[in-house]
Formats: structure tokens, sequence, C-alpha cells
């Protein structure tokens, strides 16, 4: 073991990261890098780009990021993202950390290889939620996983649903790492809209994410709110971007690169219309900054909308029924007690207590 006896050097893996991608497991990677330096580990990511391959020092951590090269059609339609796998496997043989943590199934091929050779650990954590469409999806994605989920040291998800559901579909005992949020920089702030403001920070691109069918419920809820404002995250495509407007009285687009704490404290509610998702990172960050939530109830969502005094949950992919729980959630803003609720929520999910948990199962793949 490279790393000294309370001090482990850990190798995180993820195909994309900032500031080509900043979404949820970009977010959650960074957030355990820097909460595991906090803890006196030795973290560093090895991740991919377009350009040429460079390594940096970044908010505390070193980064690697390898070149991706371009893949075609051909490669792309059997499974997405193994052209940066080779260097990532080098990279893992150069540093020689005492466990390597990969956040993406092709990622995960590397790892395994590395801790075949070198004998160390390998951690797979699954961020999503397996089902017939996710497995379906891409020829080699099922045996990729297989491959991988069989083969890891330990394999994680992100909730009790999600768990459920990869013993469901591969026989397999995961342990579940909620993720969490920084609540010292996801705080109650000034800035709230005068007019009922609902924030949606999923990727609208996402086709998971449902936003048609935010889109279609946010109308009706216009009839009862005429103000009312849906603030979702601008697209890449302009194309896009301008339909959005063009066709949806009321929606506004913030950039990406704006704090997302900011729209947060501006929205009266922030919520997903999403499936089959696996935990729904951005309800604790809206929670934490005292905002209420609305969700589907399907997947993890549920677990963190414990109460309705912080939020309301959807069944079902009907507009209407989607437009009543953000209808409910608005009148929450001002109820007595909302914020308070919303706040103490969020506390239970941490991101430092998340990456105590995963340190504790470090230490229990290296010690054992």
């Amino acid at each position: 073991m490279s790393g000294a006896a309370d001090s482990l050097s850990v190798a995180l893996l993820n195909p994309f990261f900032w500031p080509e991608v900043r979404r949820g497991a970009e977010r959650l990677v960074h957030d355990l890098a820097v909460d595991l330096v906090k803890l006196g580990q030795q973290p560093e990511l090895i991740t991919s780009r377009r350009g040429l391959s460079r390594r940096t020092v970044e908010d505390g951590f070193p980064i690697t990021r390898n070149w991706r090269p371009p893949e075609p059609w051909t490669v792309r339609s059997i499974e997405a993202n193994l052209s940066h796998v080779p260097f990532s496997y080098r990279s893992l043989v150069r540093r020689g950390p005492d466990i390597a943590h990969a956040f993406y199934p092709t990622d995960a091929l590397a790892a395994l290889r590395y801790a075949e050779k070198a004998d160390q650990p390998a951690v797979f954590s699954y961020l999503g939620k397996p089902n017939r469409q996710v497995l379906a999806s891409m020829r080699l994605r099922k045996a990729i996983l297989e491959r991988v989920i069989g083969g890891a040291s330990a394999v994680t998800t992100l909730s009790r649903s999600a768990a459920d559901a990869m013993w469901r579909w591969f026989g397999v005992e995961s342990r579940v790492l909620h993720p969490g949020v920084d609540i010292d920089a996801f705080t109650p702030g000034p800035g709230r809209a005068e007019v009922p403001t609902i924030a949606c920070t999923g990727a609208v691109d996402d086709a998971r994410k449902r936003i048609p069918l935010l889109l279609k419920a946010f109308a009706l809820v216009r009839r009862e709110r005429p103000t009312a404002r849906l603030l979702l995250t601008r697209p890449r495509q302009p194309k896009l971007a301008e339909r959005l407007t063009r066709e949806n009285p009321g929606v506004e687009l913030v950039p990406e690169e704006r704090p997302v704490e900011t729209v947060y404290r501006e929205a009266w509610v922030s919520g997903l219309t999403s499936y089959n998702e696996a935990f729904g990172l951005v309800l604790v960050e809206s929670l934490a900054c005292a905002t209420p939530v609305f969700a589907a109830r399907d997947g993890g969502p549920a677990e963190i909308v414990h109460s309705p005094q912080i939020g309301r949950l959807f069944d079902g992919d009907e507009e209407r029924d989607v437009a009543r729980a953000i209808l409910e959630a608005l009148e929450l803003t001002d109820a007595p007690g909302t914020a308070e609720a919303c706040r103490e929520r969020a506390s239970a999910f941490t991101s430092i207590e998340s990456a105590r948990a995963t340190l504790a199962l470090y230490r229990e793949l290296v010690s054992g």
C-alpha cells in the first residue's frame, strides 16, 4: 500500500468532468474528492477530455485529464465512452493508488483490470437505477455491467430504491451511499422572487428528466398563477433554447455557469419530473436553501421527501398530477416552519458524512 496507515491514495474515475460537463455525477465526484482531502486522504481524479492530456491541481486535489479519442458511430452504437479507457488504466498503473473507485461502467473496466494487476480493491458506484430500458439501450451495456458488478470488490448505489433494483436485475447486494451537499455552501439567502417561481436545474436535453411533461404541467399552473415563472438550465443547443422560450410563456433560461444555489434561493419551489431517478441530489440542494420541492414518487426522491411539510410527490405521467404537486408545493413557501423543516431534512444528507461513509468502505476493503 502506497499511502500511510491513516491516509489512503484513492483514484476516482469518471469519463467527464468540469468544465466540459457540470451535472450530477460530476458534482458528486468533485464533492467527494474535496471532502476526502478534508478527511486527510489523497484523492486523485482520472477523467478525459477532447484535447491533449494534461494534469492539474484544482480545489486541492490533482486531476489527470487523458485524451479522449473520437468515437465513430459504429463504436458509440455498441457502447459509449470506451475510447479513453486504456489511458485511464495507464494512469492507474503509473499512480499506483491504494484503491480505484469508478463512477461509470467503462471506467470500471479500467479499475478492475488495475485491481487484478495490483491486487488492490476496486469500487464501482452505479449512479443510476437499473431497469429494462437502461439495460437495452446499448448492446454491450448489460455485458459490461455484469462484468464490473461481478468483479468489483464492492458495488454502491445511491438509494435503497436503486439497491433493490440492483438486486432485482443482477442479484448483487450493493452498499447504499447517499450523496450529499455542502450545507455551508447551500444555505438560505436573499433573492427570493416576488412572483411564484419554479426551478428545475436538471438537464433539459435529457429525455429521462421529462421536461415536456413539466412544461405541460407549468401551463396548467399558470392558469391559477398567471405570473408564475419556470427557470430551466439553458441548453447548449441554441435552437432548443430559442424554442423553449418562444413556445412556453413564463419560461426563462439561466446560464449553466450561474451558481445553482442562487437559483434555489430565487425559486419558491424546485423539483424534478424524472422517472427512474436513483436519488435526486438537486432536491437536497434545494432543501438546503430552504426551498420546498416536488418530484415523482418513483425511485430515490421518495426517500428524500419524507414529509408533506417539505414538498409534494406525484404519481404517473399526467400533467394535471404534476401541476397539482407544484401548486401545493408553492403554498408551502410561506407556511410556518417550512424553511426550518427543509433545512433540517437536508442536514441528513451532507457531503462530509457521505465522504466519511465512503472512506469507511475504503478502509474496510483495504484492511480486508
